[in-house]
């Protein structure tokens, strides 16, 4: 006879298989300040790179425009706005994406617990039938 709790257990586990099986697992492998530390180094990394992109592509076209007129007070002037503006994005990125990947940590926590609770539930209600028929 079919068990409507184990087929029930057994079908959301494979929808989290599917769904978010192999990500969560890895994230939940980590510590969660581990996990938010690295990514939210990896996010400060790709976008120093961005903002240096950024100000080159600006650089050469406008480049041009700014270097007539320019002289030593405007350079700093220039350079201060830059380097504000890149350590107001820093600050600005590294709070919401710690805040972020620790949020995703959380929640992949919870999912995987649910999973190997469900698991064992599974596992409980074989051993339970094989119980039964010796």
């Amino acid at each position: 006879m079919l068990d409507k709790r184990k087929i029930r257990l057994m079908t959301r586990a494979a929808i989290y298989e599917k769904k978010y099986g192999e990500e969560d697992l890895k994230i939940s492998s980590y510590y969660k300040k581990d996990y938010s530390s690295l990514n939210t180094w990896i996010t400060l990394i790709w976008i120093t790179i961005g903002y240096g992109l950024a100000v080159a592509v600006l650089f050469l076209g406008w480049g041009d425009s700014i270097m007539e007129g320019l002289t030593l007070a405007k350079l700093f002037i220039f350079a201060a706005v830059a380097v504000g503006v890149y350590v107001s994005l820093l600050i600005a990125y590294g709070i919401g994406a710690g805040s972020f990947y620790k949020n995703k940590h959380v929640k992949a926590k919870q999912r995987v617990k649910k999973y190997l609770r469900d698991l064992s539930q599974i596992e409980k209600i074989n051993n339970k039938k094989e119980i039964n028929k010796s």
